[in-house]
């Protein structure tokens, strides 16, 4: 397995639509951003798109993994790639976009990242389709973020 930053044009929107099913959105963040990959035999399994949204501060817009190759650990190493990799842009502060419930909440937490705030009926109002997970309608989003700076 290796992790690489790539080209935002070489971005597998296939991958990218696991975890945000709209084109629109994704190409809407996509411009300006960094993207990381995780590739298997030269073929790209994972991604990972983050921007700068202010000094020192990136936002984490998507984080996927084909699902042939979920749960194998590859978006933990795909993520802990990108941290190191926005450390080295001086970036000390990363934040996201989650649902408000689902293994992706817990999947943050376990790599340290903590809940900020809420935004209130985001997926109703910016998904023109309802995003279901479990059978429960995704409503609101909450915000997380994480300190990456080196500890002393």
């Amino acid at each position: 397995m290796k992790y690489l930053e790539i080209n935002t044009k070489e971005a597998p929107i296939q991958i990218l639509l696991e975890a945000d099913p709209s084109e629109k959105m994704i190409s809407s963040y996509l411009k300006n951003s960094w993207c990381y990959a995780a590739q298997d035999n030269g073929k790209i399994i994972g991604a990972c798109v983050a921007k700068l949204i202010r000094d020192n501060t990136a936002e984490i817009f998507n984080i996927s993994v084909h699902p042939n190759h979920q749960k194998k650990g590859i978006g933990t190493n795909l993520l802990t790639f990108t941290l190191k990799n926005l450390l080295e842009k001086s970036i000390h502060r990363v934040e996201l976009g989650t649902g408000a419930f689902g293994y992706q909440l817990t999947y943050y937490h376990r790599i340290g990242f903590r809940v900020e705030s809420v935004i209130k009926n985001y997926f109703i109002n910016n998904y023109a389709e309802p995003i279901f997970e479990n059978g429960i309608q995704h409503k609101d989003m909450l915000r997380l973020y994480i300190d990456i700076r080196p500890r002393i």
